[in-house]
């Protein structure tokens, strides 16, 4: 079916995928967990460089145009909550530095990709050039932010299990990513987008609206987790 006839024939095309989108990255973060953490570190670290590769499209949402990166980033701090809840915290933070190094890994290749000279006859460099040359100022912040975000999250997410006393998996995720998704979200854009935008605070508004209802999604089915997981250490 062609895109354009799609949007007719309906009208919720977007939202439809944006919910089955959420649903596909939380099972496969816990068929990752299933599989075990080596699993769970690798997609981790995919979904990183995900959210910054895919962060240039923009869709309409609810008549909003927002990115299409957000369950990414999401996924990949449930995948670091949920590693950190069976396997520990050094665990969690072995896989900051593996997704650091593969979003590092990625944006040099990208660039090296691109000096490449094309043949005449060529018809792709352009759309490479298009998807892999951000703005340099955008791509640092989003490195930098994200492994920012990942600490936080790390030590954010171990007092909240001390304060719960180890139960209500769900609510400790879903405090987790609801705050650390708020300071990514200003830093990102304080940072990324600043000067070049009109409204960075409609944008930064409208963007934490969506994580918050990805989190809402996502974290009540993190409750399953303990289903998928082969051992829970004591």
């Amino acid at each position: 079916m062609n895109p354009k006839s799609a949007v007719y024939f309906l009208p919720y095309m977007n939202e439809i995928i944006f919910f089955s989108h959420i649903l596909l990255v939380v099972g496969f973060v816990l068929g990752a967990l299933r599989l075990g953490k080596q699993a769970l570190v690798a997609l981790i670290a995919l979904q990183a460089v995900f959210a910054n590769l895919f962060v240039i499209k923009q869709m309409g949402l609810f008549g909003f145009s927002v990115t299409c990166s957000d369950v990414f980033a999401i996924g990949a701090i449930l995948g670091l909550n949920l590693l950190q809840e069976y396997y520990g915290r050094q665990e969690a933070s072995n896989a900051i530095r593996i997704s650091f190094l593969s979003l590092l890994f990625f944006s040099a290749m990208s660039q090296i990709h691109l000096w490449y000279i094309p043949i005449p006859t060529d018809s792709v460099h352009s759309s490479f050039v298009a998807i892999l040359a951000p703005a340099p100022r955008i791509a640092l912040a989003s490195l930098g932010v994200y492994y920012i975000v990942q600490k936080i999250d790390i030590r954010l997410f171990g007092w909240l299990k001390q304060f719960f006393g180890g139960k209500s998996l769900g609510v400790r995720i879903g405090l987790s990513l609801i705050v650390t998704q708020l300071i990514d979200t200003v830093l990102f854009s304080f940072f990324g987008l600043y000067g070049l935008v009109d409204s960075l605070f409609d944008i930064i508004i409208i963007s934490f609206i969506v994580k918050c209802l990805i989190i809402s999604c996502s974290s009540p089915l993190s409750m399953l987790s303990k289903r998928f997981v082969k051992h829970v250490p004591v």
